[in-house]
């Protein structure tokens, strides 16, 4: 039995978003092809997912050097232990789903601190002589992103931020099975509804092997 992070990021539902709805469609396509999975919703906007503050920084620095957890401030431990909770609920993952659109040629804020939350040293990645290692191999991941233009290709692909960073960041921490499943051109009233239909039916491809 595998474990699935499905990790949305879209403040709407999957009626009126593009990404949520091809999520939607491979997920539950993925559940049928795999029974005995455990399947994980973290939407993002209704987690609580620290950003890096003074709270937090204070208290990894404290930490740091010698201080117990019992030493930080209330908040500092709040912000601290929640962070804690995230990466390794990661890490103990097999496999991970994130769904969100383009916003502004990159990903939601939420899912930049949930990136974030999850780039620790020691838990999916490490510093040696070397150079870095990612800690996380043998691991699967797929991204669905959905934009109003094209940016796999043309004249926009130079101003894609979205699927290229979370592709880096899962590299960086050993993951080397990566999809995407892009749902390009969604601006376009004329092929918004083809290219939702098509996306939708590669994901449910997708979901059968993934």
């Amino acid at each position: 039995m595998a474990t699935v992070l499905y990790i949305t990021a879209h403040p709407l539902d999957h009626q009126a978003s593009y990404s949520l709805a091809v999520g939607k469609a491979f997920i539950e396509a993925y559940r049928e092809a795999n029974p005995t999975d455990e399947v994980v919703h973290l939407d993002l906007y209704k987690e609580n997912v620290p950003p890096f503050d003074a709270d937090v920084l204070r208290g990894w620095e404290k930490l740091r050097s010698g201080s117990s957890f019992d030493q930080l401030s209330d908040a500092e431990k709040s912000k601290v232990d929640r962070l804690g909770v995230i990466v390794d609920q990661f890490v103990t993952a097999d496999k991970y789903v994130y769904v969100s659109p383009m916003w502004n040629f990159s990903i939601p804020p939420v899912l930049k601190a949930y990136t974030d939350a999850t780039s620790i040293p020691g838990k999916t990645f490490k510093y040696t002589k070397e150079g870095p290692v990612g800690l996380l191999p043998g691991k699967k991941a797929l991204h669905i992103q959905a934009s109003g233009s094209v940016y796999s290709e043309g004249p926009l692909a130079r101003l894609e931020m979205g699927y290229s960073y979370l592709n880096k960041v899962l590299r960086f921490y050993g993951v080397e099975s990566i999809e995407a499943i892009l749902v390009e051109g969604t601006a376009l009233s004329d092929q918004a509804l083809s290219v939702k239909e098509k996306a939708i039916a590669q994901a449910k491809e997708v979901a059968n092997r993934f």
